[in-house]
């Protein structure tokens, strides 16, 4: 992880001297709390003695000083660093993204998958303004408390290390460590809580429909619980370790009220210095006051932030979109010696050599989980062959047989399929399609607002937009009544004219139409 963090912060402009700025700024504040209270305390202590009072005037300059000092110096260490916290996030999407972007994502759960892209993400800037800031320049605050304790009594400054050392370090590593499991486990049962969601949104007819709901729930509530759970057990570290904090906060005033106050006694301490030894130990342990939740958060961010390296470090699932442009000459799909299957399980067929020509309609058929789609996922780059080869000629089109609908308008829909198509190149392909509605329609959450003729001929308005050269076909009619399915077929074949066509499918009527059929045997 500091590898990671080191790395991102010198990707970004000025990024060293950007967290040093900030915990410098971080510093400065700190520090003009814990002397606002010094110079405050020695000012009533003096006053106390009615001196002449331009005796007091440089000590309420400073108390004025400092005072304001504090909020500007606070104000603008939080500008610093949440502005280098979010580049660093920035830094850590982008490249997230741009992995994301070379792979299919395929056999991930999306929930958890979304989880680690959004929130785990985030964690880099929990790191910096929430670890990194306080405990960098609470160590400085530290040390510049101590020696300016020291110049006055060395008894009282080892007194207050000690109890800083208790409360800054010493408290949070033990709460840290006590809770470490439960932070370490929150996050991803963050995930696995997101994903449960996730699920239970997509198939919530189906559960209601079939009597699962309350299984589903139960799921839910099961995660949540873990995630409660976890979030309990910090929560009551947290409480010990402050407990200690205030302790040890008691114990430094103590220790230089006495101190200190032998010191007076024996003359080698002026008496208003006493009220500076005594409530400059309580000004430095504010400081300290959220560095347990600050440890936590660092076991939390290392372990979200380990799930985004392992996301970055994993080794690609298919190739995403193929690059396949188009050919002048005859476009073709050829397969020669292919052995298909998901990766890390078991081929589901071998042995394949098929190539489909212009002008050509090849039906592939078998049983359910033969591994028809698995044929068109390894044709199209989403994952990759066990064995063989696949060459496309010419841009591809996929019409999937369960392809989303965006819940955005009909031609916002249409352009998934080219992102730089015109107006008139989403009418035309809504045309071709006929799909007589209007391109600045809303589809509806999910596309609820589309029937199922519909749905399936806004997913071919998208194939055809993108005007490909070779198609592949899923289910075509899969959902559909059989006027429709007929009446869609037919303008799929009108549209593919001289394309080369491989369609998947158990619609006899579908098989009816193609020249030539390829049946994947039934796995033993």
């Amino acid at each position: 992880m500091i590898a990671l963090l080191r790395r991102l912060v010198a990707a970004i402009p000025y990024g060293p001297a950007r967290l040093a700025l900030a915990v410098a700024l971080a510093a400065l504040a700190s520090g003009s709390s814990v002397a606002l209270m010094g110079v405050s305390g020695w000012l009533l202590s003096r006053a106390a003695e009615h001196p002449p009072v331009m005796y007091l005037t440089a000590a309420a300059v400073l108390v004025r000083a400092f005072g304001i000092s504090r909020g500007a110096f606070r104000y603008t260490e939080r500008l610093v660093g949440h502005d280098i916290g979010l580049r660093l996030q920035s830094a850590l999407r982008l490249e997230t993204y741009s992995i994301l972007a070379r792979t299919t994502l395929l056999g991930r759960r999306r929930g958890d998958l979304l989880t680690r892209v959004v929130a785990d993400v985030d964690a880099v800037l929990d790191l910096v303004v929430r670890v990194f800031l306080p405990f960098a320049s609470g160590l400085f605050v530290l040390a510049g408390t101590t020696l300016v304790l020291g110049v006055f009594s060395w008894p009282v400054a080892a007194a207050v290390l000690g109890s800083a050392v208790l409360a800054g370090i010493l408290a949070p590593w033990l709460a840290a460590r006590l809770s470490a499991a439960a932070d370490a486990a929150a996050v991803p049962a963050r995930g696995e809580l997101a994903n449960v969601v996730h699920e239970i949104g997509r198939t919530a007819p189906d559960l209601v429909a079939y009597g699962r709901d309350a299984h589903a729930l139960d799921r839910l509530a099961a995660a949540d619980a873990r995630l409660v759970a976890a979030d309990e057990r910090a929560a009551w570290t947290r409480g010990l370790a402050t407990a200690v904090q205030v302790l040890a906060a008691g114990a430094a005033v103590v220790a230089a009220l006495v101190l200190g106050a032998q010191a007076v006694r024996a003359g080698t301490l002026d008496r208003p210095m006493l009220a500076v030894l005594v409530l400059m130990p309580l000004a430095l342990h504010e400081v300290f006051a959220d560095f347990t939740k600050a440890a936590q958060t660092w076991t939390r961010a290392s372990t979200a932030l380990g799930r985004v390296r392992d996301l970055l470090d994993a080794p690609p699932v298919g190739s995403g979109d193929v690059d396949t442009p188009p050919v002048d000459d005859a476009p073709r799909l050829t397969v020669r010696g292919l052995t298909i299957g998901w990766p890390g399980a078991a081929p589901l067929a071998s042995g394949l050599d098929r190539s489909v020509g212009p002008g050509r309609r090849v039906a592939l058929v078998g049983p359910s989980g033969v591994g028809k789609t698995t044929l068109a996922a390894t044709v199209l780059g989403l994952i990759p062959p066990v064995a063989g080869s696949v060459e496309v000629r010419g841009r591809i089109g996929y019409l999937a047989q369960d392809a989303h609908t965006f819940s955005t308008t009909v031609a916002e829909n249409v352009r998934i399929g080219n992102r730089d198509a015109t107006d008139a190149d989403v009418a035309a392909a809504l045309d071709r399609a006929r799909l007589g509605v209007d391109p600045a329609r809303f589809v509806g959450d999910l596309g609820t607002a589309l029937s199922g003729g519909e749905h399936r001929r806004l997913a071919l308005a998208r194939l055809l937009v993108r005007e490909p050269q070779v198609l592949v076909l899923d289910e075509p009619s899969e959902h559909l009544d059989p006027e429709t399915a007929e009446a869609l077929l037919a303008d799929i074949w009108a549209s593919a004219g001289e394309r080369p066509v491989l369609v998947i499918t158990h619609d006899p009527a579908v098989v009816a139409r193609c020249d030539r059929v390829v049946t994947l045997p039934a796995r033993a």
